[in-house]
């Protein structure tokens, strides 16, 4: 499956939230994550455009690698993400990352409100999200094979353009912060 993906700078999140209520989105709240990010040993994910991150999301810890970007226009790659359980997981992961030489580049802190929203038979999720150092920002994200491609794509620009959002940022925010 492939995350497809668009991010949006964008300051002004109360008229996005009544976007959201006019578009009959539901609202799931609020979470606080904090991902480390990681390089690997023998090759440079900024040269292949893949991560490696360990994620706190509000007291639950999961471990995803992202693969390089697929397109031009969407942040869409495959993404394979593990659920980790039991007392201090994200930390034992982070430890067992850096035992086999993987190399802890940068945190990424951020408040995420999320929102649910049901388009052209898909279910799309909205983060509206503050990132530590980098601002506001909206990502409108859904999950298809690598055969509906096209069709999620052409879902979320619509969607992004009914919600007047235009300043398309395909970098992720990790890329954004060692920019800075």
């Amino acid at each position: 499956m492939l995350e497809v993906e668009l991010k949006f700078r964008n300051p002004d999140h109360s008229r996005l939230i009544a976007d959201l209520h006019r578009l009959g989105a539901q609202s799931r709240g609020e979470v606080h994550q904090v991902d480390e990010y990681f390089n690997h040993p023998q090759r440079d994910f900024a040269q292949t455009d893949e991560a490696v991150r360990v994620r706190e999301s509000n007291g639950q810890a999961a471990l995803t690698y992202k693969g390089p970007l697929v397109d031009r226009e969407t942040k869409t790659r495959r993404e394979i993400e593990l659920d980790l359980a039991g007392d201090r997981a994200c930390e034992k992961m982070t430890e067992w990352l850096q035992a086999i030489g993987f190399r802890p580049v940068l945190k990424v802190e951020k408040t995420r409100r999320q929102w649910g929203l049901q388009r052209d038979g898909r279910e799309i999720e909205i983060a509206l999200d503050h990132v530590t150092g980098l601002g506001h920002f909206v990502e409108l994200e859904t999950v298809a094979p690598e055969s509906e491609l096209a069709s999620a794509r052409t879902t979320l620009q619509e969607l992004a353009a009914e919600m007047g959002l235009t300043e398309n940022e395909r970098r992720g925010y990790l890329s954004m912060l060692l920019g800075r």
